[in-house]
């Protein structure tokens, strides 16, 4: 918990949003010991990977099959506090992808809504995110979590997810790749 909360202190957001997403997501880890569990109804941390290739152009992202959008992949902590752990380990999980972190903080946040399914009640997920890269030429593993799983060029994320948060990450990935030529 205490890992998380000192990553979070250090992290610089890009914008307004992002800032007051920081800062609601630090107090509900302060509140809730048990943040870390999906057992937590009203919502959870959760760790996600957004990983591009080598030359920072591509994102590899995955079509998912239960709300049927493409996203980065991520998932539950399930009580694991080390959420970059979580991230990586969900990366592997869900794309088969060797990722190697690129920085050892945070690359994003974002607070997103659940909808409700079968016994689960609509929650939030409190959604950490880090840089990861990966070579785009070794090949990608499907799994029953998603229905595809491609790289697509920073300039296209948009036609796949447009959503502010996809859209956000794009921003930062494309002033990172300028920012080191």
């Amino acid at each position: 918990m205490q890992q998380l909360l000192d990553l979070l202190k250090q992290y610089q957001t890009t914008d307004t949003n992002e800032e007051a997403m920081r800062l609601r997501l630090m107090e509900f880890i302060q509140t809730h010991e048990n943040c870390f569990d999906r057992t937590l109804l009203i919502g959870h941390v959760t760790g996600s990977a957004w990983i591009l290739d080598e030359t920072g152009t591509q994102a590899l992202l995955m079509h998912h099959r239960k709300l049927d959008r493409w996203f980065q992949p991520g998932g539950h902590c399930d009580g694991d506090p080390n959420v970059q752990g979580v991230a990586q380990r969900e990366a592997w999980e869900e794309t088969g992808a060797e990722v190697t972190p690129a920085g050892d903080g945070i690359f994003d946040i974002d607070i997103h809504t659940i909808p409700a399914r079968k016994q689960e009640p609509e929650h939030l997920h409190y959604d950490v995110r880090f840089l990861f890269r990966a070579d785009a030429t070794k090949e990608l593993l499907i799994n029953e979590e998603s229905n595809e799983i491609k790289w697509i060029p920073l300039n296209e994320v948009r036609l796949h997810n447009d959503e502010e948060s996809m859209m956000r990450m794009v921003q930062k990935s494309v002033l990172n790749s300028r920012m080191s030529e």
